[in-house]
């Protein structure tokens, strides 16, 4: 099954995507961490999630691009938490060599989101509302906001459920969260 969360900063979405995991009948926890942090928000960041899933069961990975063969055998067959698909569009288009290909960035993301997809049973993707804020960017961020919102829609496509979390409320856009 495939969950997609998202919603925007500080909406509780993480939170919400954790909460679909320990919920689940899966005690193979795993926490895949997509963030690479920068500068000390950045680490505050990871320090802040780190600290809200601990005792939770979680196994975490830490994984900035490239998903495809990041989990071992032992590691398959449970939970997966992404955290969070923004993160990782940002970290596959603009590598340690500068800005990519965006159309080979979203074939090396959907090839790494289908393969945790095969070897999980409960994949929840946490993704970010980064849509409506009605500014005009510069082509780089443009060009990621676009791969962004593919990337949603194709996952949205693709999903058993889909859920908008706003000032940590939850809204099924798609699907029930029953069924595992």
């Amino acid at each position: 099954m495939i969950y997609l969360v998202t919603g925007g900063s500080g909406s509780g979405k993480s939170e919400y995507a954790e909460s679909l995991i320990t919920a689940s009948p899966f005690s193979n926890r795993i926490y895949l961490a997509a963030m690479e942090a920068y500068g000390e928000e950045g680490r505050r960041r990871v320090q802040r999630h780190r600290k809200l899933r601990q005792g939770k069961g979680f196994s975490t990975i830490e994984r900035p691009r490239n998903l495809n063969g990041v989990l071992t055998e032992e590691q398959k067959g449970g939970a997966i938490l992404l955290e969070c698909l923004s993160n990782l569009a940002a970290n596959q288009l603009f590598g340690p060599d500068g800005m990519g290909d965006p159309a080979e960035a979203e074939q090396a993301m959907k090839e790494g989101i289908c393969y945790l997809a095969e070897n999980c049973r409960l994949l929840v993707v946490v993704t970010n509302e980064i849509f409506s804020d009605g500014i005009d960017y510069g082509p780089e961020t443009g060009c990621y906001i676009r791969l962004l919102g593919r990337m949603n829609q194709w996952l949205a496509k693709r999903a058993d459920m889909v859920v908008q979390v706003t000032a940590g409320i939850p809204v099924i856009l798609k699907g029930s969260s029953k069924g595992w």
